[in-house]
């Protein structure tokens, strides 16, 4: 597919009406994909942020964060292969990092597979590092995690997009 021109592309909070567009994504995008209920329990969640990405009024990507204490712990992302690298990732994860640092957060952790090597680059052009490996962690094939960290994230500035 030809790269979308990015003019149009914005953020917003998660909405009810968004979720088959989510599912959808979700199915194609991960071999543990989450359930209906737990994209519907991100709806308002008092301790998270959950945003969708909209080009051209369609929902082309969504992530989250989950504020736990001073920490924000990086849930989900995901971009519709119909719209992968073209810094959609980037943009959203950008977007989900200024605001959990706006809401105080300190840091920053998540688990990717040991395989996804373009996400591992991403969260590294972040600035995060790898601080461990959960063995056989996603239950679908028993792959390996690597846990990454973002130490900083209240000195923390966005990377040029």
């Amino acid at each position: 597919m030809e790269t979308t021109s990015l003019k149009t592309l914005r953020f917003e909070p998660i909405q009810e009406s968004q979720i088959p567009a989510i599912l959808e994504i979700e199915k194609v995008s991960n071999t543990a994909p989450w359930s209906e209920r737990s994209f519907r329990n991100e709806l308002g969640h008092p301790h998270g942020i959950f945003l969708v990405a909209i080009l051209q009024g369609e929902v082309v990507a969504y992530g989250g964060v989950w504020l736990v204490i001073d920490e924000a712990h990086v849930t989900t992302i995901a971009v519709s292969p119909d719209y992968r690298r073209q810094g959609i990732a980037r943009r959203l994860m950008s977007e989900l990092l200024v605001k959990a640092k706006a809401e105080g957060m300190v840091c920053s952790t998540l688990e990717v597979r040991a395989s996804n090597e373009a996400a591992i680059k991403l969260y590294e052009s972040f600035g995060y590092t790898i601080a461990a490996t959960r063995k056989k962690y996603y239950p679908d094939n028993q792959e390996d995690a690597v846990v990454m960290w973002l130490y900083d994230l209240s000195s923390w500035e966005p990377p040029r997009l």
